[in-house]
């Protein structure tokens, strides 16, 4: 069995710090054209975890994972599988009549 790369190292070795299922953790590893691709599965769970607020968690590996690119002279970017069956929650409409209640009521 060969070697993990490091940055696959990495991610996994971060991410199963984060979560509370770190068995169900995993990371693979693809190489095209435009760089290294790893695409990360964890449990369902944890995806709110692995992701954090506002996107905050993922922002930051990604960005850690730029600099162990460049160490390597390699581009590589994180892709977060979403698991099978989940579904987001919809994303609140923004309500204008509120906003336009508002103005109303500051017209003299």
């Amino acid at each position: 069995m060969a070697a993990k790369p490091s940055d696959q190292e990495f991610v996994e070795f971060v991410i199963k710090g984060l979560v509370d299922h770190p068995d169900d953790v995993s990371a693979q590893r693809t190489v095209d054209e435009m760089g290294v691709l790893i695409t990360l599965k964890v449990n369902p769970e944890d995806m709110g975890q692995v992701i954090g607020r506002s996107g905050q968690n993922a922002r930051s590996l990604r960005t850690l994972l730029r600099v162990v690119g460049a160490k390597n002279n390699a581009r590589v970017n994180l892709k977060i599988e979403e698991p099978e069956g989940s579904t987001r929650p919809p994303r609140p409409a923004k309500n204008d009549s509120m906003s336009n209640e508002a103005v109303d009521d500051l017209k003299l």
